[in-house]
């Protein structure tokens, strides 16, 4: 099973992932007029530059606070791809790899923009009077096509038991055991206990501890790296040098034959870019639809951010801390011989070398709770799939997901999981493939949202002015 998975994902799966990734971005880019670009300035005076807005933090019955849905869907993608992620692209696709990361981030921009504009427009409110919404409602009430609404409905409440539930227990259950050698069940039956006490309040109480972990963990991890980097500062234009010049190298980063250099850096950089943003997966919507917020592109700006933050800044810092490093510096000299670090554990050695010991126990600090949040808002992206399947019978339906959920998360802290990588992998891609059907058959419904919203600005600065 697992090399036919292999097979599959390798030679088909994620390269229809590239280029519906790319071809979708870049379709949204050219309907919109490049908005991205266009309006950065006016989507960051729209985040944060609304931080301390009272209306920001305001929610309404049956919703959450705007930020409160930006910290969840935030949840969802600062996770373990922020860390060890980077790292086994860079060591896999070679420094070229960032280079293509920062495209896909760029093209993401816009695809998780629009699809929190339609997920917003389109939503509706379950039997608890509670805003659901996603690439499902979209689908079925924008495309008028409940079989592929389903199917996304399937893939996402699947993929949810990997990649945002397994294999971050897993990464908890390492990193605590290597550094402090507590046994990996033991943190298994903490992180369930946790996350049950969280997920059994539902998505209420989720987005109120998302909105406290989010925020100091990602300042956390970013003012560590900054440090790092302070140090090594001498040797950051040269990781910007190998950066650019490896994205187009014919030869890849551990040898090989011409043009795999820079197929290998693009699929690696595309792959951990939409690992770290899931722009495209429609996975993030899910969580901005529970706003309280009403204007979708109000609410649509926050998705241009978080891939900002998560691929452009974090990322980013994160590469920079390992090409800055002399544990990558022997691994990419090695040519003939396979990586003796990788993932986590070349982070790990990338910020101790710099901070001995505080570095060391700084990553293992910021997997945890990168990890820890991610589950959470990935429960609830289950929670809301489940519910969408199972409508008529929702509430206990959407119980015995929690319990289930929750089970999946010791499983994930004690077993070797290479298996489920692959198959939350695949549906990553199954999730993806609907997903960005719907945004290009109902990109002009994300233009006419996006133009009213500015006839209205401009209406009110309009009368803003005779007044005055």
């Amino acid at each position: 099973m697992e090399t036919v998975l292999n097979f599959v994902y390798n030679n088909i799966l994620s390269i229809l992932m590239i280029v519906l990734l790319i071809t979708g971005g870049a379709f949204l880019t050219i309907k919109t007029q490049a908005l991205q670009f266009r309006r950065f300035g006016y989507s960051f005076r729209s985040t944060l530059g609304t931080l301390f807005d009272k209306s920001l933090h305001t929610k309404q019955k049956g919703s959450v606070s705007p930020f409160q849905a930006v910290t969840t869907a935030l949840a969802g993608t600062i996770g373990t791809g922020s860390i060890a992620g980077i790292a086994t692209a860079l060591v896999a696709g070679g420094p070229g790899a960032v280079f293509w990361m920062w495209i896909s981030a760029l093209l993401g921009m816009i695809t998780k923009y629009s699809e929190i504009v339609l997920s917003v427009h389109y939503r509706e409110k379950n039997q608890a009077g509670e805003w659901v919404g996603g690439p499902m409602y979209y689908i079925k009430k924008g495309l008028k096509s409940k079989w592929l609404a389903f199917t996304f409905a399937l893939f996402a409440m699947i993929a949810c038991f990997g990649i945002g539930n397994t294999t971050q227990s897993n990464a908890i259950s390492g990193v605590i055991q290597s550094s402090l050698n507590v046994p990996t069940w033991i943190t298994g039956l903490v992180t369930m206990a946790i996350v049950a006490l969280v997920t059994l309040g539902g998505i209420k109480r989720i987005a109120s501890v998302n909105e406290k972990i989010v925020p100091a963990m990602a300042i956390f991890y970013i003012l560590c790296a900054i440090v790092v980097l302070v140090i090594k500062f001498d040797k950051i234009p040269q990781a910007f040098a190998l950066i650019f010049k490896e994205a187009f190298n014919l030869k890849s980063a551990f040898g090989g034959v011409a043009g795999y250099g820079i197929l290998t850096a693009m699929r690696f950089g595309v792959g951990r870019g939409v690992f770290t943003n899931e722009a495209g997966l429609g996975s993030a919507p899910i969580a901005h639809s529970a706003t309280s917020e009403t204007d979708p592109v109000k609410q649509g700006w926050w998705g241009m951010f978080e891939v900002f933050v998560t691929t452009i800044i974090i990322c980013t810092i994160s590469a920079l801390v390992i090409l800055t490093s002399d544990a990558y510096a022997g691994i990419y000299q090695a040519v003939d011989m396979a990586p003796t670090l990788n993932g986590a554990a070349l982070s790990s050695k990338a910020f101790n070398e710099a901070i001995p010991h505080v570095g060391e126990y700084g990553v293992a600090i910021a997997t945890v709770f990168f990890s820890l949040s991610t589950i959470l808002g990935w429960a609830y992206y289950g929670e809301v799939c489940v519910g969408y399947i199972f409508s008529k019978h929702r509430k206990v339906s959407v119980l015995i997901y929690r319990l289930v959920f929750v089970a999946f998360i010791f499983l994930g802290a004690v077993a070797k999981i290479e298996i489920v990588w692959l198959v939350a992998d695949c549906c990553n891609v199954l999730m993806a493939v609907p997903n960005l059907v719907a945004l290009f058959a109902l990109a002009g419904m994300v233009k006419k949202l996006t133009d009213k919203h500015f006839e209205k600005k401009d209406s009110l600065l309009d009368d803003h002015a005779l007044n005055n």
